[in-house]
């Protein structure tokens, strides 16, 4: 598609493409590391986890999906090295999932590759209009959704 068909694009259009390109090349750098059997939802589950775990319940709530995929996920993940189950801190009847130290391989991989993305981004458009493009994006996200968004992201599925 040329420059020309892009621009003619509705911004919804435009933000699903930055998104798409940007998880496309993420998946690609990630897989040249050895992690080609990393998918997205794997990327927001550990994101979900981060630091310090969470129960298969918030995680499903935190993807939308049912407790019952979460088990599945977790459960290959578990067989991969990824995360592992623990007792939970404060209910000792219940677990939490974790990063294992692969888990956390991955995520700082992932963190380093954003970084260069964004990167090359700014030095695409510039560092002054990207910081703008940030700036502007999080008014808008903050004006629309005042008192409904967490501080997490949610995937969009």
């Amino acid at each position: 598609m040329s420059y020309q068909k892009f621009s003619e694009l509705d911004l919804t259009s435009l933000l699903s493409l930055s998104f798409s390109t940007l998880i496309d090349e993420l998946n690609d750098r990630m897989s040249e590391l050895g992690f080609e059997d990393i998918r997205p939802a794997h990327g927001f589950l550990f994101t979900c986890i981060t630091p310090n775990g969470a129960t298969g319940i918030e995680i499903a709530e935190y993807l939308g999906i049912t407790k019952q995929a979460v088990s599945k996920m977790v459960d290959d993940l578990e067989k991969r090295g990824y995360v592992m189950r623990q007792t939970h801190p404060t209910d000792k009847r219940g677990k939490i999932i974790v990063l294992t130290e692969q888990g956390r391989l991955i995520m700082k991989a992932k963190e380093e590759i954003l970084a260069e993305i964004e990167k090359r981004w700014m030095e695409n458009i510039g560092t002054e209009r990207m910081q703008m493009l940030k700036e502007d994006l999080t008014k808008l996200v903050h004006k629309a959704n005042e008192g409904k968004l967490s501080s997490r992201l949610k995937p969009v599925w």
